[in-house]
């Protein structure tokens, strides 16, 4: 059984409530520096609609009829006036519409999560609470509630979907709330704190583990 690391548990209005085991196998893995780039690098190159394109010469309309004779006339030879080099020609070896999209290993995704957290977690950027509720829906009142755990930018994670909480959420700069499933590595390394609920670390654990 891996060790366990212990960090405080907090309320929502940052009181003390005592402290929560975090395993080292998640929490405390070594900076891999080289997998985070390989990681944040997949889910950017997944992200890309790739619809750009151009149209290479089967594709412009026009062009059927050589423009001159091909000798005698003094110019160089021609067949088209949709040849690239001609104004609303065509386009070569232009960018089509492709799937950049591609995978890594699932351990290798799973261990670069790992790294991710457990660099929050030598930082100091990684805030434990019982519970995390706005049951307003306000954004006024998840600015106060940031404010007293001094958070600037964050990442909430909840174990499931919570709708007044993400609505109170969605207008403040720099927040983004995400469930459990969804956590990944490049929301982590866009915010400055990872904020977890207890229930959510539980499920993370066994997201984690499995």
């Amino acid at each position: 059984m891996a060790e366990a690391l212990r960090v405080p548990l907090y309320s929502q209005t940052k009181q003390a409530l005592g402290e929560v085991e975090l395993p080292s196998a998640i929490f405390a893995q070594p900076l891999r520096s080289h997998l985070l780039y390989e990681t944040v690098k997949m889910q950017l190159a997944n992200r890309r609609r790739g619809t750009h394109s151009t149209k290479t010469r089967a594709f412009v309309r026009g062009g059927g009829k050589k423009p001159w004779k091909q000798k005698g006339t003094g110019r160089a030879r021609q067949g088209s006036t949709r040849a690239a080099q001609w104004v609303g020609g065509a386009t070569v070896f232009g960018p089509l519409p492709r799937d950049y999209s591609y995978r890594l290993p699932a351990t290798a995704r799973r261990r670069a999560l790992c790294v991710a957290l457990s660099a929050k977690n030598r930082e100091g950027r990684l805030v434990v609470l019982d519970r995390l509720a706005v049951e307003s829906g306000k954004t006024r009142d998840m600015v106060k509630a940031l404010a007293v755990l001094e958070v600037r930018s964050g990442l909430i994670v909840l174990p499931a979907h919570d709708a007044l909480l993400e609505r109170a959420a969605r207008n403040v700069p720099a927040l983004k709330v995400i469930e459990v499933a969804g956590l990944n590595v490049y929301d982590l390394l866009a915010h400055e704190h990872v904020i977890l609920t207890a229930e959510a670390l539980k499920r993370l654990e066994e997201r984690l583990s499995a």
